[in-house]
């Protein structure tokens, strides 16, 4: 339980929080409206200080985001997406040659991802691990992305309110459930091992889809596509083999959460094709809205079985100590802000450039992350590592590279 030893330690641990919470608001916040409005605001900020550290689980200082370097990003970030319908309003979408808006999405797609890992593995450690209470945590983090959402909705010119109907909502019921399962099963994962080890095993999800869209949802994958899972699986083994912080119930916890991911990812494709609901639900980021307060509310019952006899441990240390809450209400806005993030960019891309920049991030966080906790970064699971991500990057682009192959 963490106690300050003096004044200054408090002084520090409120700033440190405050510091996490409004980061991770400047975080989501570049993309949380609509940017439709017909004025382009400028907006101007300066970059001080370093950018940041973060409250490590034993209370010292670690990194944190300056205040000035996010008062300044942010409204850089805001900007440049409300300027983006200007730009191609005026003919052109990108300045010199250069996408300026869909540099910022990716910008901040990758930061959202590596800090959420990190507060993520933060609070986790904090609250005890896998032994602790990971699924509170995981259905905390729906909650404060649930609460933003609803935030977004009610604050005004924010984000239109989705129209979608009763049966709208009950045909949502199936991708919240798998949502709310890859997310929970990807939390617990991330407690019982290494952040760097979940994040490679997590990278096999396309082996888990290609199963599951060739004898659940009858869509044929490809030969190529067949010939590439050996290697994705193959690195997974072999970052496995020397991973020092290797976890059985963090392998399987990952694989499950693969699983729900890839079921989620087919029955996605089967809500949009519904007849107008893309219409009634308005925008990507009401449709994730959605998704999270019905996942949310679905986690309830989980956490009720699985940690339910000891939540009230649970609001002890959280009002006690600062690094659960903190990164705790951190990691739920990052999580919320990069997914809604990642949908846009990913939106606006192609199909190349999908799988570059899901490679790209994916070894950012991996290593990213490793070496700010201090996690094991073995040349055997770096090897392990690059194989099955190749692996990945390989899947997502081979039957476009046969393709061009059989025409020439």
């Amino acid at each position: 339980q963490f106690e300050p030893h003096n004044i200054k330690s408090s002084i520090l641990t409120m700033k440190l929080r405050l510091s996490l919470i409004v980061a991770s608001l400047g975080a989501v916040s570049a993309f949380a409206f609509n940017g439709k409005s017909n004025a382009v605001k400028t907006f101007r900020g300066t970059t001080t200080a370093p950018a940041v550290s973060l409250m490590k689980a034993d209370g010292r200082r670690g990194l944190s985001l300056n205040s000035d370097f996010t008062s300044s990003t942010t409204a850089l970030a805001a900007s440049a997406t409300a300027s983006s319908d200007a730009i191609s309003t005026r003919g052109g979408g990108a300045l010199g040659g250069i996408d300026v808006p869909l540099m910022l999405y990716f910008l901040f797609w990758y930061v959202g991802n590596y800090y959420y890992n990190i507060t993520n593995k933060l609070a986790l450690k904090a609250a005890g691990g896998s032994a602790g209470f990971p699924m509170t945590i995981s259905a905390l983090q729906l909650a404060v992305g649930s609460i933003y959402g609803i935030f977004l909705w009610l604050a005004p010119d924010a984000r239109a309110k989705p129209k979608v109907t009763l049966d709208d909502i009950v045909k949502m019921l199936p991708v919240a459930f798998c949502f709310m399962g890859a997310h929970s099963a990807s939390v617990f994962a991330l407690s019982a091992g290494a952040v760097s080890f979940g994040q490679i095993v997590k990278a096999a999800e396309p082996a888990f889809a290609a199963v599951l869209s060739q004898f659940v949802y009858n869509k044929p994958v490809s030969k190529a596509k067949w010939m590439c899972l050996p290697i994705i699986i193959g690195g997974v083994i072999l970052a496995s083999v020397k991973e020092l912080d290797f976890a059985m119930s963090a392998l399987v916890s990952a694989c499950i959460a693969n699983l729900f991911a890839a079921f989620k990812g087919n029955e996605n494709k089967k809500l949009m094709d519904t007849d107008g609901f893309k219409d009634r639900v308005g925008s990507v980021g009401n449709q994730f809205a959605l998704t999270t307060i019905m996942g949310f509310l679905m986690s309830i019952p989980l956490v009720l079985a699985t940690e339910g006899k000891k939540l009230g441990q649970f609001v002890d240390i959280f009002k006690t100590n600062p690094v659960i809450s903190s990164n705790l209400i951190a990691s739920g806005l990052w999580f919320y802000g990069y997914n809604e993030l990642a949908t846009l960019t990913l939106k606006k891309t192609g199909a190349v450039t999908q799988s570059v920049a899901n490679t790209a991030k994916r070894v950012i966080v991996i290593v990213g992350v490793a070496i700010v906790l201090g996690e094991s970064l073995d040349p055997m699971k770096l090897l392990g590592c690059g194989i099955g991500i190749g692996g990945v990057l390989l899947y997502s682009v081979i039957d476009t590279l046969v393709a061009k192959k059989v025409e020439a």
